[in-house]
């Protein structure tokens, strides 16, 4: 009998109800998603986007609540970032970790950070002061592990940026330090480094058909993000410049090797880092390859 969720409606105690960040995660994990082969569209106004996957239901929540969510049985899986985990001290199963952000592929730093003309140096220099910041409960923990008294740590409710000079400090999170410099910010610590996660509930792992579901979700979302900036390249070489053409290509990488009904040439597959192949191409022509083909992947399954 299918079990009553808090909506009054119903569903199958087989679907896998997936969370998925609104705000600026949402563009780059939807593009994900669509990349490892799910159909996702979302409608205006609407937190429950349709997927081509009738054993799933997709959810949009704000980052900082998934975990809760996912802790609560509300959501079985959800992608969010490991800093929320830690904020939200949520009990939850990590299943991976999925290398991306909203603008690079490095880790968010939640950095204690304050204006350049400010005579503070190190955290210390803060005792009896005001932070502001998103991230309440970490950054309370972290002035009270370093036995640091302040006054208080204030919720920002965003553009924390430009309360750093109406506080003491601010802790905010950044990929590239562009935004701190542009406010003419200087870090002097880091609160907590961050990941974007993949996260389930206990049961939802404990149940054999989830998380199969999930392992797979997890496989393909990575597949998806190892495929990111590689490209395959294919090739037709003379064989008597087979080792002179191999020996071009980057050394940990081995090609495929095709004969082809002229004995005299072999055809080369390789996949290789986008950068490289703009480097690449033009040195294997010049050696001697011919028809030369790069094209995109969608997935990379190690």
């Amino acid at each position: 009998m299918p079990t009553p969720n808090p909506n009054g409606n119903h569903k199958r105690s087989t679907l896998l109800r997936l969370g998925l960040p609104i705000g600026s995660l949402q563009e780059t994990t939807i593009s994900l998603l669509q990349q490892a082969g799910y159909r996702i569209h979302l409608r205006a106004r609407s937190y429950t986007p349709d997927i081509d996957d009738s054993d799933v239901e997709v959810v949009m929540f704000r980052a900082q609540e998934i975990s809760r969510y996912i802790d609560d049985g509300v959501l079985d899986v959800g992608i969010t970032g490991h800093d929320w985990v830690v904020e939200n001290n949520s009990n939850v199963h990590e299943v991976c970790q999925l290398q991306y952000s909203k603008a690079t592929d490095k880790p968010a730093r939640w950095v204690l950070a304050v204006p350049d003309e400010s005579s503070v140096q190190k955290a210390e220099d803060l005792a009896d002061g005001i932070i502001a910041t998103e991230l309440v409960h970490t950054t309370t923990k972290f002035f009270a592990d370093q036995n640091i008294p302040i006054r208080k740590v204030e919720f920002s409710w965003g553009a924390t940026e430009v309360k750093a000079r109406l506080v003491d400090a601010i802790v905010d999170i950044t990929e590239t330090g562009s935004s701190l410099r542009a406010n003419n910010l200087r870090v002097i610590d880091t609160i907590l480094t961050s990941t974007t996660r993949l996260i389930a509930n206990h049961n939802a792992w404990a149940d054999q058909n989830k998380q199969q579901k999930i392992e797979a979700l997890a496989l393909l979302l990575n597949g998806a993000i190892n495929a990111r900036e590689k490209i395959g390249l294919k090739l037709n070489t003379p064989r008597e410049k087979l080792d002179q053409i191999v020996g071009l290509l980057p050394a940990e990488k081995s090609p495929t090797i095709s004969e082809l009904a002229d004995s005299q040439w072999v055809a080369l597959e390789v996949i290789v880092d986008e950068q490289v192949g703009r480097e690449l191409i033009p040195q294997l022509r010049r050696a001697g390859a011919t028809g030369i083909i790069s094209y995109n992947l969608k997935l990379i399954i190690p």
